[in-house]
């Protein structure tokens, strides 16, 4: 009766652990905003604001205290120098506690570019867009995007607190256990309960970093060079200029006369040649007159 007691004990201890996860609220655990601060929020303001302080520039995301939220900014500017620039907005980063994930410079003299990725405390995200927006150059596009993974947080919290108390459960009934046969079939129930945890454990780390930082992406191309206007050339009068117009224009035009002068000897003595002939065929058709008889 013992063995099957422990046999059956898996599935009992399964179902209490699925009504403990329904029943129970879900602990502040790692990444989840401390109720004091919510609190705070709320009885300032009636409603949950940004908790970075006024930048004085528009924010296209609902930054809500009692919400997680990953933040990612996307920023293309212009800039004389790209990688003076860049070096700038590296600066930023080290200020307001963030760090470089990426940096990609290339180019040479006036074709200089620079790529930077970037992540800073999401408490100072408004401030580091606020100042990468204030860098020399001209700001082509800039956009902000926010994706709320509050709910995926709190099932993750609700699973690891039930499976730490079926952990628990076992860590309780392998005390009890009296054969080596159910120290061994507790024991592995415990180790697959465990390694469940780690697992929703990072899940809950990975969610943390990707919210308690949020990214920047700044894209730095140099301004293109302004190419001066042609200036039209100078229309004084120019005597020496007319006068070669003119012989070029009066040599074009003894040219046109030359070649009708040939072309009205060449098809002007048709006529003449055709004349001629009919001349000549009319004289040897005329009749010759008879003589008169000699008496």
């Amino acid at each position: 009766m013992r063995r099957l007691a422990f046999l059956a004990l898996p599935l009992l201890l399964a179902a209490c652990a699925g009504s403990q996860a329904g029943s129970s609220a879900p602990a502040v655990g790692v990444g989840a905003p401390a109720p004091a601060a919510v609190d705070a929020a709320r009885s300032a303001g009636g409603t949950a604001v940004n908790p970075a302080p006024n930048q004085g520039i528009p924010n296209p995301v609902a930054f809500n205290v009692d919400r997680n939220l990953i933040l990612t900014a996307n920023i293309s500017m212009r800039s004389k120098d790209p990688w003076a620039t860049s070096e700038k907005a590296q600066l930023i980063v080290a200020t307001l506690g963030g760090d470089v994930l990426s940096l990609n410079e290339s180019g040479s003299a006036e074709n200089r570019t620079s790529s930077l990725t970037a992540r800073v405390p999401s408490s100072n995200f408004g401030e580091a867009l606020r100042q990468f927006r204030a860098l020399d150059g001209e700001v082509v596009t800039s956009t902000v995007a926010g994706q709320d993974v509050t709910d995926q947080f709190v099932d993750l919290q609700a699973r690891l607190a039930a499976k730490q108390s079926e952990e628990q459960r076992y860590l309780a009934l392998i005390a009890r256990a009296n054969t080596i046969d159910e120290i061994i079939k507790v024991d592995q129930s415990l180790s697959n309960v465990r390694t469940q945890i780690e697992q929703l454990t990072g899940q809950i780390k990975a969610i943390k970093s990707r919210t308690d930082f949020s990214t920047l992406v700044l894209s730095v191309t140099p301004i293109p060079a302004v190419v001066p206007p042609v200036e039209e050339p100078s229309k004084a009068w120019d005597p020496a200029k007319t006068f070669a117009r003119a012989l070029a224009t009066l040599g074009a035009m003894l040219r046109v006369f030359a070649d009708f002068a040939i072309w009205i000897m060449v098809f002007g003595a048709i006529p003449l040649i055709v004349l001629g002939v009919g001349l000549v065929a009319t004289r040897t058709r005329r009749p010759v007159a008879p003589t008169a008889p000699t008496t």
